[in-house]
């Protein structure tokens, strides 16, 4: 049967059993030599909120100059797809992954314009140890956050269309270009992402079945439930629909503190806030620290680029906005001297990771506090910051209580100042659109509360893992300085 097939072959004569089983054969051959061989790529997703980290290829590499994925291919053959995505993580970005926190997203089959075929397989991974940075100077020329909802056109067109696919929800897709498409995305290019249907998700096999009756009982039937949690706080979101297509977010809270101010900043001060400015409450257990409150539509602002005209119309539209939550109900006046109860269970917490200088300051800072009189107090939304905002068509909207209390009013520009350090133009929009600037008073005990926010950050996030928050203490400090200075 090894001999090549001639007509005068004895027993190979066509039509007959030999010579069929003999064609046969020799197709099975040609099938063989032309079966698949493809490396198999790891792809990961890193989440932090509405964005999504990348990378800029460099060097002698394939799409050098694009933005990518951090992604790399499987080592040897007993290397499985969690393990090579944790190992190339490590070695591009410099962060540690646990196995535990890997989540399967997408899986792709690629053929690239020179007909290489290859296999995709996508995780999303939302907690990480460390800070990403680039590990591979020789690799990679950029890393930055970018919104999922609108990734950038400078990609390879592979990596844009996983992004794509998991962006939409689905979790098998083909992307099969044809010999003359760039590797790059080209928007006038025809689409060749092809995403595979699935079998009707199990939206409650995520939250379990006591959340899940409670998301029912207020919205009706769900079609899907997705994980939005930030990485570093330990309440639990997700982003849900109904088979109609509308959408909420359902928050689970880490204790009943903050489930008690989220719900009463809704039920009480929110609304002041109007309906385009804010989420709705729908629905709330406080036995599961569970709320359910509608989705506003927009882009997270936190690592938005906006133009300057952009961003000092928000600035403008915030201040007029806290305006009118801390004048929800009649002011009242207090000293603001709440933090420094924990001044020093904080101080020896922070031992050791204070720079030379910095306990004396906070500690004059402090120390000021009890000398002030009594200033402006009021409800907070207690946590102002950008990642907590989203803009659309102009429309600002501001979400996340659970940090909402009565206190001082400048308590709310604490974090927010910190974004407009370098721009008084945006700090000048901000005091426009509340109405009046902070009073000599105010402005002494705004130093002494960034303070003590900034002492609180450092020993949380050095407690907790959670560099970026022990950074921003510290260049809170540092401009804190530079003002006594």
């Amino acid at each position: 049967m090894n001999e090549p097939y001639t007509p005068n072959h004895p027993g190979h004569e066509p039509g007959s059993p030999a010579g069929a089983l003999h064609a046969h054969a020799s197709a099975g051959k040609e099938l063989s030599a032309r079966r698949h061989r493809e490396p198999v790529d790891v792809h990961l997703l890193l989440r932090r909120g509405n964005e999504v980290l990348l990378s800029r290829r460099a060097g002698d590499t394939y799409a050098s100059g694009l933005l990518h994925m951090p992604s790399g291919h499987l080592d040897g053959d007993f290397e499985d797809v969690v393990t090579g995505l944790i190992r190339e993580t490590e070695e591009e970005l410099g962060i540690i992954i646990h196995a535990e926190h890997v989540r399967f997203a997408l899986v792709m089959q690629h053929r690239s314009p020179g007909g290489e075929n290859r296999t995709g397989w996508f995780f999303e991974v939302t907690q990480w140890f460390g800070v990403p940075r680039i590990a591979e100077p020789h690799r990679c020329s950029e890393l930055g956050w970018f919104p999922i909802n609108e990734p950038p056109e400078d990609m390879v067109a592979y990596c844009r269309a996983g992004l794509e696919a998991y962006r939409d929800g689905h979790a098998a897709a083909l992307h099969l270009q044809e010999p003359d498409d760039p590797i790059a995305y080209d928007p006038a290019r025809p689409v060749r992402l092809r995403p595979l249907p699935a079998r009707a998700p199990n939206a409650r096999a995520g939250l379990g079945d006591q959340l899940a009756d409670f998301a029912e009982q207020a919205i009706g039937p769900l079609a899907s439930a997705t994980d939005a949690s930030w990485a570093r706080e330990s309440s639990r979101v997700w982003r849900l629909t109904d088979r109609g297509g509308g959408s909420w977010f359902l928050k689970v809270h880490q204790n009943s503190k903050f489930h008690q101010r989220e719900v009463g900043a809704y039920r009480n001060w929110v609304p002041v806030l109007g309906p385009d400015h804010a989420p709705k409450l729908v629905a709330a257990d406080p036995a599961q620290l569970a709320a359910l409150v509608t989705a506003c539509p927009g882009q997270l602002l936190h690592g938005a680029e906006l133009s300057e005209p952009v961003w000092e119309a928000v600035y403008r539209q915030l201040g007029q906005l806290l305006r009118l939550f801390h004048s929800c109900e009649p002011p009242m006046m207090a000293q603001a001297v709440g933090g420094l109860a924990k001044l020093e269970r904080h101080l020896a917490a922070a031992d050791g990771l204070l720079e030379d200088g910095e306990e004396e300051l906070i500690r004059h800072l402090a120390q000021r506090l009890t000398t002030l009189p009594p200033i402006p107090h009021g409800p907070l939304h207690g946590d102002v910051q950008l990642r907590n905002m989203l803009l659309d068509s102009m429309v600002l909207a501001l979400f996340d209580y659970e940090r909402s209390e009565v206190g001082p009013l400048v308590r709310d520009f604490i974090r927010i100042a910190g974004t407009w350090a370098n721009a008084p133009a945006r700090q000048a929009a901000f005091f426009d659109g509340y109405g009046r600037q902070p009073s000599p008073d105010e402005a002494q005990a705004m130093r002494g509360l960034s303070a003590l926010d900034a002492l609180s950050g450092i020993q949380y996030g050095a407690a907790h893992g959670d560099p970026e928050l022990v950074e921003r203490g510290h260049r809170t400090l540092h401009r804190l300085q530079k003002e006594a200075a």
